[in-house]
């Protein structure tokens, strides 16, 4: 789940170098007599506006603002499909209707999106009444899936074949619906990232001891502690900017992230888990149950094998 956090941080950065420069489309950077291209400048400079937020260790504030992302995916999605409906473009393109090709791919991403594992636990002990877990997941898991339903028509609709990895990416320049849409696919990112780097940070600080230090130890043992904190955060902060230079292929890194790491936590150890708890418990599994979960357990299998390879495949082949 670490490795998870830190390849969707990567996309993030991936994600503003891209809706940047469409933004600002002939912008190039120039530091110390070196000429550096808009997108590649557009990440450098995220980078250094996010990093200050992952250094502090109390993010409710950063949490409250990041339930905007709800109304942020609701503004995005009526910005593009105004744009549809009110900037000439329609929704009258017209394709292919299976791309087996693109299967493998596909796959991956479904299970990126839906890849919201990690923070289950966090909801489940916050809620005042437990019991309403279930659904709560349901309702979360409708909404999600219409508006990545909705998202997806309306964008192939519009656009078909030439669809690009985010649809922003196809929107008219020089429109206000576009600039809405742009802009607030470029807010998530800044109010989530701390959210996803402070986890593996806290991590890496826990096996470097620094917990007590932080704690329980003597002024200087903190402000020690505490450098070391930034210094680890600063570090992951570091790498994920040089590998989001290095591989700038959004799609092929989000599908990689969903393949490799999303379907395994989403799809096969909860049914491997589930199955190991029922037979560890001595609780009788119906037949239905049993053929559910290793079917679940089959289709995970063939999405991590094809759908890595897949992935690593189109990240060589676009370099």
């Amino acid at each position: 789940m670490y490795l998870e956090l830190y390849l969707v941080a990567i996309d993030f950065l991936i994600l503003e170098g891209d809706n940047l420069e469409k933004l600002f489309p002939n912008v190039n950077f120039h530091v110390f007599g070196l000429k550096i291209g808009g997108k590649q400048g557009f990440v450098l400079v995220f980078s250094l506006l996010v990093l200050p937020t992952t250094w502090f260790r109390s993010l409710n504030i950063l949490a409250y603002v990041s339930l905007g992302g709800v109304l942020a995916s609701i503004i995005l999605i009526g910005s593009v499909v105004w744009v549809g409906a009110f900037e000439g473009v329609g929704f009258h393109e017209k394709g292919v209707l299976v791309d087996w090709a693109g299967i493998p791919t596909a796959m991956s991403l479904y299970a990126f999106c839906f890849s919201g594992h990690a923070v289950f636990p966090m909801i489940y002990t916050g809620m005042r009444d437990r019991r309403m877990f279930p659904t709560v997941l349901l309702i979360c898991f409708i909404i999600c899936t219409l508006g990545y339903g909705l998202m997806g028509v309306v964008g192939y609709l519009m656009y078909g074949e030439s669809l690009r990895s985010q649809v922003t990416l196809n929107l008219p320049s020089r429109s206000l619906a576009s600039s809405v849409a742009i802009y607030t696919t470029l807010i998530n990112p800044f109010t989530k990232f701390a959210l996803l780097v402070t986890p593996i940070a806290e991590a890496i600080e826990g096996g470097l001891g620094l917990g007590l230090g932080l704690r329980a130890g003597g002024k200087q043992q903190r402000h020690r502690a505490a450098a070391v904190g930034v210094a680890v955060r600063t570090a992951l902060v570091v790498s994920a900017t040089i590998v989001a230079l290095a591989v700038p292929f959004f799609a092929y890194v989000v599908a990689l992230t969903g393949s490799f790491l999303s379907a395994t936590a989403t799809m096969l150890l909860p049914c491997v888990c589930y199955l190991k708890i029922s037979s560890r418990m001595s609780r009788k599994l119906g037949l239905v149950e049993k053929v559910v979960c290793v079917v679940i357990i089959v289709v995970g299998v063939g999405v991590i094998g094809i759908g890595t390879y897949s992935s690593l495949k189109q990240i060589v082949q676009s370099f």
